[in-house]
């Protein structure tokens, strides 16, 4: 074992590899899929695992008798001996145990057969403790060897996606790049009806504008909210906080939906919507949300401080209730106990227990956390919440 091939050149192998795969990637796939899901996916792939030995589980088979040939002054002596096995069971990848870590120990004499490595001993008279030796001697080599290729495993797995991400970006941003020159030609272009279809949309100043992402359909591409104009909206409604300190007697006694219409109204005073009617409004009683062609590409909850299970439970909720093409939303959470930063201590530490967070929460102030959610329809999906704390006067 150990002596096949060399463990740096396996690593390079790995890594070459799963660089072709970024450049493999359907385009559309490729640009549909988050990025951290496509380094996610390729370094699982393209790591290496040494197998782990089960010492505990190894066993003795034998003894069977076997005839034992040396050399004797230019002849060959045979004698009847005894020969001993002892079976150990590993769980993983046996090919690794072909790979050399580097070691100048040489190679290791055993035997691979269905997930077990067989170390086998010889001999006339054989003694107790001249087995037990030799057993552990060599089972402790293989420990050692494997010990190496775990800590070169390691470092490859860590350094990986540093690998692969600027290389996702790089490819992103070409095909970004290409479709937005083609898009910018002064001739007609003529695709084939599977051809992917995209499209650029200006940004507006004063207005909400709906960027139209790459997809494979036929079909006009869902809207989805500019991360710019995302802020834009966070940084209005995070602005709110300073209405609530410099006239607290105003919102002492009010309950949650008259809040929400307050945001509402400064949300509408600030942004021209791209569809009619009114850009921002509320269904039911907790839902601010902007509308682009009758579709949904920014919804917030508004929900008074009940606890780190309540909280929770709103998180699920809104998760549940957005569509497959929502992507940016907000937590609105209003707080009227007195210990705000113990509040916000909470809803930060809380987060990390949400079943389907995928990064975060980043804090983008005082009171504000920033996280990325997969989406319950499609875990792959990802959506970004942030949530917004407000201390409501009392």
């Amino acid at each position: 074992m150990f002596n096949n091939q060399d463990m740096h050149n396996v690593v390079s192998y790995q890594v070459q590899q799963a660089l072709q795969a970024v450049q493999q990637i359907p385009a559309d796939t490729f640009l549909n899929t988050p990025t951290e899901d496509i380094v996610s996916d390729l370094s699982n792939k393209y790591s290496l695992t040494p197998p782990t030995l089960r010492i505990a589980d190894a066993y003795v088979d034998g003894p069977h008798e076997v005839e034992i040939k040396y050399p004797d002054y230019g002849r060959e002596v045979r004698l009847r001996g005894t020969l001993l096995a002892l079976i150990i069971p590993f769980d993983g990848e046996g090919s690794m145990l072909y790979i050399n870590p580097g070691r100048w120990g040489g190679a290791i004499r055993a035997n691979l057969h269905n997930n077990n490595i067989i170390l086998v001993v010889r001999g006339e008279n054989l003694q107790p403790a001249h087995v037990n030796e030799q057993f552990k001697v060599r089972s402790d080599e293989i420990e050692e060897y494997l010990g190496y290729q775990r800590a070169m495993t390691d470092e490859h797995r860590q350094s990986l996606p540093n690998r692969l991400r600027p290389e996702i970006e790089a490819r992103k941003q070409k095909l970004l790049d290409a479709r937005k020159m083609v898009a910018g030609l002064a001739f007609p272009i003529r695709t084939r009806a599977d051809t992917p279809k995209t499209y650029v949309a200006p940004l507006v100043r004063k207005k909400i504008v709906a960027a139209l992402p790459a997809t494979s359909a036929p079909f006009e591409p869902e809207p989805v909210l500019e991360e710019a104009n995302y802020q834009a909206i966070l940084n209005i409604v995070q602005s709110m906080a300073l209405v609530m300190e410099r006239s607290p007697s105003a919102f002492e006694t009010m309950g949650e939906e008259n809040l929400r219409q307050h945001f509402l109204v400064q949300l509408n005073g600030h942004f021209e919507g791209a569809a009619s009617g009114e850009t921002f409004n509320f269904t039911g009683k907790t839902d601010i949300l902007i509308r682009v062609k009758d579709r949904n590409i920014f919804i917030a909850e508004c929900k008074f401080w009940g606890g780190e299970k309540s909280f929770l439970a709103t998180i699920t909720q809104l998760l549940d209730y957005l569509s497959w093409r929502d992507t940016k939303t907000a937590v609105l959470v209003f707080n009227r106990n007195k210990d705000f930063s113990g509040v916000l201590k909470t809803i930060e530490t809380s987060l990390t227990s949400h079943p389907n967070l995928k990064h975060g929460p980043k804090k983008e102030g005082a009171s504000r956390f920033r996280c990325t959610f997969g989406n319950s329809k499609d875990p792959r999906r990802e959506v970004i919440v942030t949530i917004l704390a407000f201390d409501v006067p009392t």
